[in-house]
C-alpha cells in the first residue's frame, strides 16, 4: 500500500486481521483501514465498528490507538449519525484527552438539519463547563463552527467560556496563560466589550514574564471605556517606569494608542513622563507625540509646548527622527526649533544613521519656508555637507534634489514638499469595524492566535516538509527578484477566476501526513508531460505557485535527481487538487499528475490551465 499499489481488494480480510493482541499488527491494520475506508463506504462501517469495539479494550494502549485512528479518518468521509451519537453517549466515560480528541473529530460532521444541529449542541452543552481548559476550548470551537448561521448562539457560547478563559489567564502555567490571552484578544475583535467588566484581571504582576505582560497591556488597551479609562491609565502609568526598558516603552505606546480616543488625559500623562528626563522614556514619548499630532490634530498645541528641552535626552535613531519631524512640521509653534535643528547640523558628521540625516534635510527645508531668516545659513551648510562630503548615496541624492528644487523657486518647493496636514476640525477616530466570529472560528483553539495566521502557515509547512524528508525553501531570497508571472499570464489566470469555473482559496493548510494519506486514497484524474530544460529552483517554484493560491507541500532540493514536488490546492466548493511534479534527469520534460477529491471535469481543466501557466512561466526564469 505504501508503494502505491491498490490493496483495497483485501479490505474484509484486513478487518478480520485486526482481531489480534499484537499491538504492532493492530497498528498496521488500523493504518490500512483508515487509508481505504473512504474508498469502501459500504464496508467502512465494519472498520468503524471494529474501532469502536477497541475503544472499550482493557488495554489503554489499544484504546488510545483505536481512538486516534478513528479521529484520523479522511474529512471527506462522512460519519453516520448513529456513530456520532454513540460518540456523544460515551463522552462522559472518556478522560479529558479522549474528550478533546472526540470534539476535534466531530468538527468533520455537518448536521443535516437545524433540529439535528441543536440536538448535538444540547448534548455537548455540559462540556462548556468542564474543569479541563482543553475540553472547554474544544467544545467552544465546535459550537462556534456548527452554529455559524446563528450569531446569537455564538455570542452565548463566548459568554459561557468567559470564566474559563479568565481563569486560564491567571494560571500558574505560563504557556496556558499566554495562549488564553491570545484567544481573549481574538474574541475582542468581534466582541470589543466582552471582558471590560473584568479589566483588573489583566493588570500585570511583578513576577510575570515579559511576554505575558506585553499581552496583558495589549488587552487593556482594547478594554478601555468611559468607566475604567482613569484606572487603566493609572495602571499603565506605573508600568512606564518599570525596570525593564522594553516593557516601559510598550506601556508608553499603549497610552499613545488610548490617546486617540481619550486625548487630554493621555497627553497630560505623556507630558509628565518627559519630566523624568530618562532617555528610553523620552524617545518613546516623542515618537508617540509624532503619531498623535497627525491622528489627533487638536492636541498639537499641547505637544509643541512639551517638546522644548527633550532633545537633550534622545540618542537613538527613531527618537531623533520623530523629534526632527515634529520640529520641521510644527516648528513655527516651537520657539527654539531652528536652534535645535542647528545643533543637529553641527553634529551631522558624527551621525551614524542616514535616516536621521535625510529627516534633518526635509525638516530644515520645511522650517525654512516659515522661518527663513533663522534657517537660511543652517540649511546652506547642511546642503553643502550632504552634496560635497556625505558618503551615503541616498543622503547625497536627497540633498542634491532639494538644492535643485530651491533653484526652481520657493513656490515649487511649497507645492512639492508641503504635504497636507490633518484637518483640525476632525473629531475622534472611529473604532475599527468588528470582525464576524465566523472569520476566525476555524482558528479558535489552535496556535494561529498565538503565532498569527501567516507565521503559523509557514511553520506548518516547514514541519510537514521535515517529516516528509523533503525541504521547503526560504522565500526571502526572492523578495527582489521581480514579477514571477508576466502580466499577460496573470491576465489569463484572472480570466479563469472571473469565469467562475475555478476559484482557489488562499491559506490552505495541509500537513504532509494528510497529503500522503489522501494521495494514496485517490486515483489519478489527469496526467501529462510538458517540455522542460534545466533544473528547477525550489524558491522560484514556491513563490510563483503562491501567487495563484497553490500550496507547496514538499519539494526536492535544487539539482536532485530525480526531482519531485508535491502541491495542493482547494477551490471554493471544497474540492481538493493534489499534484505531483516529476523531472527525470534523462528526459527534457516534466511529468504532471493530478488527483481530484471530487470528479469535476470543468474545474479540473481550469486547474490544469492555471498550473500550466505557472510552470510555463517559471521554466523561463533563471534562479
Amino acid at each position: 500500500m505504501t508503494q502505491g499499489v491498490d490493496m483495497s481488494g483485501v479490505f474484509m480480510e484486513m478487518v478480520k486481521a485486526s482481531a489480534t493482541v499484537d499491538i504492532v499488527q493492530k497498528k498496521l491494520v488500523y493504518l490500512y483501514m483508515c487509508t481505504y475506508a473512504p474508498l469502501k463506504p459500504d464496508l467502512a462501517l465494519l472498520a468503524i465498528n471494529t474501532l469502536c469495539k477497541d475503544c472499550s479494550d482493557p488495554n489503554p494502549m489499544v484504546r488510545r490507538l483505536a481512538l486516534r485512528s478513528m479521529c484520523s479518518l479522511s474529512p471527506n468521509f462522512v460519519a453516520k449519525i448513529a456513530l456520532l451519537f454513540s460518540f456523544l453517549d460515551r463522552m462522559s466515560k472518556l478522560d479529558q484527552w479522549g474528550q478533546a480528541e472526540v470534539l476535534n473529530f466531530l468538527l468533520r460532521y455537518q448536521p443535516r438539519s437545524e433540529e439535528e444541529l441543536f440536538d448535538i449542541l444540547n448534548l455537548l452543552d455540559s462540556f462548556l463547563k468542564s474543569s479541563s481548559p482543553s475540553v472547554v476550548m474544544g467544545a467552544a470551537k465546535l459550537f462556534l463552527i456548527l452554529a455559524k448561521k446563528f450569531p446569537h448562539v455564538q455570542t452565548d457560547v463566548l459568554m459561557q467560556v468567559k470564566g474559563p478563559l479568565l481563569a486560564a489567564c491567571s494560571s500558574e502555567s505560563r504557556e496556558l496563560c499566554f495562549a488564553a490571552l491570545c484567544h481573549v484578544r481574538q474574541i475582542l475583535h468581534s466582541l470589543p466589550g466582552h471582558f471590560s467588566s473584568h479589566y483588573k484581571k489583566f493588570f500585570c504582576s511583578y513576577s510575570e514574564p515579559h511576554y505575558i505582560k506585553l499581552q496583558k497591556v495589549e488587552v487593556l488597551c482594547e478594554l478601555v471605556n468611559d468607566e475604567n479609562v482613569q484606572q487603566v491609565l493609572e495602571e499603565l502609568r506605573g508600568y512606564c517606569t518599570d525596570v525593564s526598558a522594553d516593557f516601559a516603552q510598550a506601556a508608553i505606546f499603549a497610552i499613545g494608542g488610548i490617546a486617540r480616543t481619550y486625548t487630554d488625559q493621555c497627553v497630560q500623562i505623556l507630558t509628565e513622563l518627559l519630566e523624568l528626563r530618562q532617555e528610553h522614556i523620552t524617545t518613546v514619548v516623542v515618537q508617540t507625540f509624532r503619531d498623535l499630532v497627525w491622528l489627533c490634530p487638536q492636541c498639537t498645541e499641547a505637544v509643541c509646548q512639551a517638546l522644548p528641552g527633550c532633545e537633550e535626552n534622545i540618542q537613538d535613531s527613531e527618537g531623533k527622527q520623530a523629534l526632527i519631524w515634529l520640529l520641521g512640521v510644527h516648528g513655527e509653534r516651537i520657539p527654539n526649533a531652528p536652534y535645535v535643528l542647528e545643533d543637529f547640523v553641527e553634529n551631522v558628521k558624527s551621525e551614524t544613521f542616514p535616516a536621521v540625516k535625510m529627516e534633518l534635510l526635509t525638516a530644515l527645508l520645511r522650517l525654512f519656508l516659515s522661518r527663513p531668516a533663522e534657517c537660511q545659513d543652517t540649511l546652506g551648510r547642511l546642503l553643502h555637507y550632504c552634496i560635497e562630503e556625505e558618503k551615503d548615496m541616498a543622503v547625497r541624492d536627497r540633498g542634491l534634489f532639494y538644492y535643485r528644487l530651491l533653484l526652481a523657486g520657493i513656490d515649487e518647493v511649497k507645492r512639492i514638499l508641503c504635504s497636507p496636514k490633518s484637518d483640525p476640525s476632525l473629531g475622534l477616530l472611529e473604532d475599527q469595524a468588528e470582525r464576524p466570529v465566523n472569520s476566525w472560528a476555524l482558528d479558535f483553539n489552535t496556535l494561529v492566535p498565538v503565532y498569527g495566521k501567516a507565521r503559523w502557515a509557514t511553520i506548518s509547512k516547514c514541519q510537514g516538509a521535515e517529516r516528509g524528508g523533503l525541504e521547503l525553501p526560504n522565500t526571502a531570497s526572492l523578495a527582489a527578484s521581480g514579477p514571477l508571472i508576466p502580466e499577460e499570464d496573470k491576465e489569463r489566470v484572472q480570466e479563469l477566476s472571473d469565469s467562475g469555473a475555478l476559484m482557489l482559496v488562499p491559506n490552505l493548510q495541509l500537513t504532509a501526513e494528510y497529503f500522503e494519506k489522501t494521495w494514496l486514497s485517490l486515483q489519478v484524474a489527469h496526467q501529462q508531460v510538458v517540455p522542460w530544460q534545466g533544473a528547477v529552483h525550489p524558491d522560484t517554484l514556491q513563490m510563483a505557485l503562491q501567487v495563484v493560491n497553490i500550496q507547496t507541500i514538499a519539494v526536492s532540493r535544487a539539482g536532485a535527481q530525480p526531482w519531485k514536488a508535491y502541491l495542493s490546492a482547494q477551490d471554493d466548493t471544497g474540492c481538493l487538487f493534489l499534484t505531483e511534479l516529476l523531472l527525470e534527469p534523462e528526459n527534457l520534460e516534466m511529468q504532471i499528475s493530478v488527483k481530484q477529491s471530487e470528479a469535476r471535469t470543468e474545474t479540473l481543466s481550469s486547474f490544469i490551465s492555471v498550473l500550466e501557466t505557472v510552470i510555463g512561466t517559471i521554466g523561463d526564469i533563471k534562479p
